[in-house]
């Protein structure tokens, strides 16, 4: 019988490396908290009209990419319909936007979300068939603020900021204007034109997008058709006075909050929803992606919510390749130390005898109430009775940097044999002093000095079931 396997242009994602996940994941949580930005979730499947009217028919994803079957029936009253794995979740959050009438509070939504998206492309490093996207959307009615070019602005200056947060060298910015919704279709119709006497010189692709969408092909990294490509006219000298003037605002404002850019004129990302700012993060050659360098993007998308039948609602997202970002990061910078050992303490008991207290040992230590972290416990991971010393001092130096020796002398006194792993120091504490030691260690532990009793010794925090702050 042969070997399952998972299926190409999937994965499965592993301890330690999933550690480096949920740090990406928090750190943008708390970042987006940061800015007033709340979680949606969304179904991982849509109507295939959501797609075809949000991204556009003509665009790769919709015609090549999309996941779509048919629902069939399960009653005779009831029809079958055409449902598609989201290959994106902008048109998703809009649509929830839509449906659940958020629009109606008058106020300005910033929405995140993290999870799986769908496309079916030909796998390579940094791009599956299942890929992981950390995205966000700011939109609301006309009144809230939404069309404001702050919005743009603050957008971008937050992902700067998130990048920075999580180490992310060399990042580069690119933005540009692709108009407004009477701009675009004037530098459309220039562009086919421009394109009709040479797109016969261009590769298979790109050919067909000149007929199809001609925007991607100004998205086109084939090598052959760079100088084509380059001749083409420039949206820039299409945008109207408002247009203009928009862009210009936010780059005065990126200004004034010092986030580095380059205006690049051929950055249209060729989705249909696409107004005024578009925008890309990349990074340098040799950050771990190769030749696509792409990190994140995004942009406006003022008539996205007309498009689908909703209310004007003028918008603007972007989304994260979270499996991009990671791979980044593992080739930019080292998150041994913070990954490689995942326990605060190692619990040895000598002797089955000793597993139980062992045991409760890690549940007081794991369910110890600490005030200053506003969090539960210490990370303990508990040993076996039945192992060799030897093994427990090999498995222990692997985990953490001290290792708790529990025989039955220990047991008996109610008391811990501490061993460091760094410079060797041995010590005898009770359990409440052991509880002080590990708060004092604790590289998370930010407010040194301040200490809190949990009713008999002053120590870092209070053995309680209820969280108080």
């Amino acid at each position: 019988m042969s070997t399952l396997k998972a299926v190409r242009g999937t994965r499965d994602l592993l301890p330690p490396e999933t550690q480096l996940w949920n740090h990406v994941e928090a750190s943008a949580r708390a970042l987006f908290a940061r800015y007033g930005f709340g979680e949606i979730r969304t179904p991982v499947f849509e109507a295939t009209e959501l797609f075809a009217r949000g991204v556009g028919e003509e665009t790769d994803i919709v015609s090549k990419e999309m996941y779509t079957w048919e629902d069939r029936a399960r009653a005779a009253s009831e029809k079958a319909q055409s449902l598609t794995l989201r290959p994106e979740n902008t048109a998703g959050v809009v649509r929830a936007y839509i449906e659940h009438k958020l629009g109606e509070t008058g106020g300005l939504q910033k929405l995140f979300y993290l999870g799986p998206q769908f496309r079916r492309e030909r796998p390579q490093r940094g791009r599956y068939r299942q890929f992981w996207q950390i995205g966000a959307e700011v939109l609301g009615p006309v009144s809230s603020g939404s069309e404001s070019p702050l919005r743009d602005a603050e957008v971008l200056e937050m992902l700067a900021s998130l990048l920075d947060e999580l180490g992310i060298r060399g990042w580069r910015l690119e933005l540009n204007s692709v108009g407004s919704s009477t701009d675009r279709p004037r530098y459309v119709a220039a562009l086919r034109e421009a394109l009709t006497p040479i797109k016969h010189r261009m590769c298979e692709d790109n050919q067909r997008r000149a007929e199809t969408n001609p925007l991607r092909v100004l998205d086109s990294k084939a090598p052959e058709d760079q100088d084509l490509i380059n001749s083409l006219p420039k949206i820039a000298d299409f945008l109207d006075d408002a247009s203009r003037d928009h862009f210009q605002q936010v780059l005065a404002a990126l200004d004034a909050c010092g986030v580095s850019y380059t205006v690049n004129p051929r950055l249209v990302r060729g989705l249909d929803y696409y107004t005024r700012t578009t925008f890309e993060f990349t990074v340098a050659d040799g950050s771990g992606l190769g030749t696509q360098n792409a990190l994140l993007g995004g942009g406006r998308y003022d008539g996205l919510s007309e498009m689908l039948g909703g209310p004007k609602a003028p918008g603007i997202g972007f989304a994260i390749g979270e499996d991009r970002l990671i791979l980044t990061l593992q080739a930019q910078a080292s998150y041994d130390a913070l990954f490689r050992r995942h326990f605060d303490i190692y619990l040895a008991p000598l002797g089955k005898e000793q597993n139980a207290y062992a045991l409760s040992l890690a549940q007081y230590l794991r369910n110890f109430w600490r005030p200053v972290l506003r969090t539960k416990g210490f990370h303990v991971e508990v040993g076996e009775g039945n192992f060799r010393l030897k093994k427990s001092f090999e498995v222990a130096e692997k985990l953490a940097p001290v290792i708790a020796i529990l025989g039955e002398e220990e047991r008996a006194a109610n008391l811990i044999k501490l061993k460091e792993f760094a410079g060797g120091e041995q010590r005898v504490m009770t359990k409440e002093e052991l509880v002080r030691y590990l708060s004092q260690n604790d590289p998370t532990l930010k407010v040194p000095g301040e200490t809190y009793t949990d009713g008999m010794h002053e120590v870092s925090g209070r053995h309680d079931s209820v969280n108080k702050s």
